[in-house]
């Protein structure tokens, strides 16, 4: 679209165009801090600046990758006690997240009639930054016991 002079009139934000006009100026990407590098990607990709575009996904993607390496994560680990024949069912019911580390056998019970072992079953949640806002407790809970 053309004004009355002859100009090419084009709609776009202005905000994420400056980047791109200074790229163009001097060859080097400064964004400023309120932007995001992602509208100035769709500028350089609407103006078909391919340099300016490879540098951005390249930028974005070790962005991405850092978030993902600086992704803070904690173990939590529940012990649980079980008789022999309880085991199976004591192994199938783990939930939500919840994955067996270990299991220890402990020898026979406390009573003296009995003749099955007993069993430490050694069981782990990995809490990340996804869930990190709930408290570890909340998930030792989750798992069902039979």
């Amino acid at each position: 679209m053309r004004d009355s002079t002859g100009a090419f009139l084009i709609d776009r934000d202005p905000n994420y165009f400056s980047p791109v006009l200074n790229y163009l100026r001097h060859g080097k990407l400064i964004i400023d801090k309120n932007l995001l590098e992602e509208g100035v990607l769709a500028e350089a990709e609407f103006y078909q600046i391919s340099s300016l575009v490879r540098l951005l996904k390249i930028r974005l993607k070790e962005k991405d990758d850092n978030s993902q390496s600086n992704k803070r994560t904690q173990q939590v680990y529940r012990v649980l006690q079980s008789h022999e024949d309880e085991l199976t069912q004591m192994l199938s019911t783990l939930s939500d997240g919840w994955k067996c580390e270990q299991v220890i056998n402990i020898g026979s019970g406390y009573s003296y009639e009995c003749n099955q072992s007993e069993f430490l079953i050694l069981a782990s949640y990995q809490l990340d930054d996804s869930n990190s806002d709930q408290s570890p407790n909340k998930f030792i809970d989750k798992i069902q016991l039979p």
